[in-house]
C-alpha cells in the first residue's frame, strides 16, 4: 500500500513527534510511505533518517503555489492513501472525492474546524474530539477514532540512567519531579512551578529537584518565576530532547500539568512506558485515558495546591507509587503500543480504500 503523509509545521513538538512515530512504523509495517514536509524545518531534518521525504515551502495555508506543487507530487507518486496533519497541511491538500486516492485528515487538537471540511475522512485521537467534529456537523461514520501510541523503551543499563542526573548537575540521593512539553500556556508549567515551591524541602529524608524539558516562548518568563519562587537551584531546563527517554528513567515522578484545553497529552504515555508514577491535571484527555488511584493520581487543572497535595501524596506512599506505575505499564502496552495502533491505521486505510462506495465516502 503506498500512502503520503504531509505536514507543515516548522518546529518540533509533540505533533510532530508523534507524526515521526507513525510513519516510521507504518514503514516498518510494510506500507510504502512518503513525506511531504516544510523546507528547512525541523521536521524535515528530523524525518530524512526516517522515509523518503520531499521538501516544498508549504508558504502558508491559502498559498495556490504551494497547493499546486502538493497536487503535482501526489500525481507522480500515485498513493492510494494521502493522510494529513493539522491545519496548513489540510487546507493545502484538495483531493477530488472518488478519483484517485482517499483523503484522511488527522486531528491532534481542537483546531478550527473550516479548514478540515474537504478531507474525505478524519481520524481524531480522543472521543471528545470525535463529539466535537460531530457536534460541528461532520458526518460521525466518517470520523475514526484511533488513539496515539508511544515507543516503548527497552530497559536502560544501569550506569546510563545513573549517569544522567550528575551530568544535570542533580544529586544522586534527590527525589526527582519531571514533566516535558513546549512553554506554551495549555501545557500549565507556571502551576507546576508554583506547586514545586509548595512542597516540602524534603520528603522521605530526600531533597526535592524538578526536572523540566521543552522550549518555548514562554521560556523566560517561566524561568523569571523559578528565580523569583526561589526555587531555580533546585530546577533543571534539561531543553528540548529529541530522546527523552532516558530522563523518564531517571525521574521519581512525572508530573503532566496541563490545562482543560490539553487534548491528549504524550507525556501520559511516554511516563507508563518509562514504569513512572503519573500525577496529572484532570484536563478532558486525561479522563479519558487515565483512572484515578489505578494508574495516575489526578487533581484538579489551575490548582497548584492541590497539584502540590498529590505529588506529596504519591511521593509518601510507595504502595500507590508501585500500583499506579505497574498499571500504567501494564495498560500501554495493552492499549498504546505501536503495534496495537498501527494495525488500526492499516485496517482503516484498507477498508476505505476496498470500502464499495469509497467514492461516496
Amino acid at each position: 500500500m503506498k500512502t503520503v503523509h504531509i505536514i507543515g509545521s516548522k518546529t518540533l513538538g509533540g505533533a510532530e513527534r508523534f507524526f515521526l512515530r507513525l510513519v516510521s512504523a507504518l514503514a516498518t509495517h510494510g506500507l510504502e510511505v512518503t513525506a511531504i514536509v516544510r523546507k528547512g524545518s525541523e521536521v524535515a531534518k528530523a524525518v530524512r533518517d526516517v522515509v523518503p521525504a520531499v521538501e516544498l515551502p508549504l508558504r502558508t495555508v491559502w498559498d495556490p503555489l504551494s497547493r499546486m506543487e502538493i497536487s503535482r507530487e501526489i500525481k507522480r507518486i500515485r498513493p492510494e492513501v494521502v493522510q494529513t496533519y493539522m491545519g496548513r497541511a489540510t487546507r493545502l491538500t484538495r483531493l477530488e472525492r472518488g478519483r484517485g486516492p482517499v483523503h484522511i485528515a488527522r486531528l491532534g487538537g481542537y483546531y478550527k474546524l473550516a479548514g478540515y471540511r474537504h478531507a474525505h475522512a478524519w481520524i481524531v485521537n480522543t472521543r471528545g474530539l470525535g463529539d466535537y467534529l460531530i457536534e460541528n456537523g461532520f458526518p460521525a461514520d466518517r470520523i475514526h477514532l484511533i488513539g496515539n501510541f508511544i515507543h516503548i523503551p527497552r530497559p536502560k543499563p544501569k550506569d546510563e540512567i545513573d549517569s544522567i542526573r550528575p551530568s544535570l548537575g542533580i544529586p544522586e540521593d534527590a527525589v526527582v519531579l519531571m514533566t516535558a512539553g513546549r512553554f506554551i500556556e495549555v501545557k500549565g508549567h507556571a502551576g507546576l512551578l508554583e506547586a514545586f515551591s509548595l512542597i516540602p524541602q524534603r520528603i522521605e529524608g530526600r531533597r526535592p529537584w524538578l526536572l523540566i524539558l521543552g522550549d518555548g516562548p514562554l521560556g523566560p518568563s517561566l524561568k523569571a518565576q523559578a528565580r523569583a519562587l526561589g526555587i531555580d537551584d533546585r530546577t533543571v531546563w534539561a531543553g528540548w530532547q529529541t530522546e527523552p527517554e532516558p530522563f523518564f528513567h531517571a525521574a521519581d515522578l512525572v508530573v503532566f500539568p496541563s490545562h482543560e484545553q490539553e487534548t491528549f497529552g504524550n507525556v501520559i504515555l511516554e511516563a507508563w512506558a518509562a514504569g513512572k508514577p503519573l500525577v496529572t491535571t484532570c484536563f478532558r484527555g486525561a479522563r479519558e485515558i487515565t483512572r484515578h488511584g489505578e494508574d495516575a493520581w489526578q487533581v484538579p487543572c489551575r490548582d497548584p495546591k492541590a497539584l502540590a497535595r498529590g505529588i506529596v501524596k504519591v511521593l509518601e506512599d510507595p504502595t500507590l507509587a508501585a500500583r499506579i506505575a505497574n498499571r500504567g505499564s501494564e495498560k500501554v502496552r495493552e492499549e498504546f503500543s505501536r503495534e496495537a495502533i498501527v494495525r488500526q491505521y492499516v485496517k482503516l486505510y484498507e477498508r476505505l480504500m476496498s470500502a464499495p462506495g469509497e467514492k461516496d465516502l
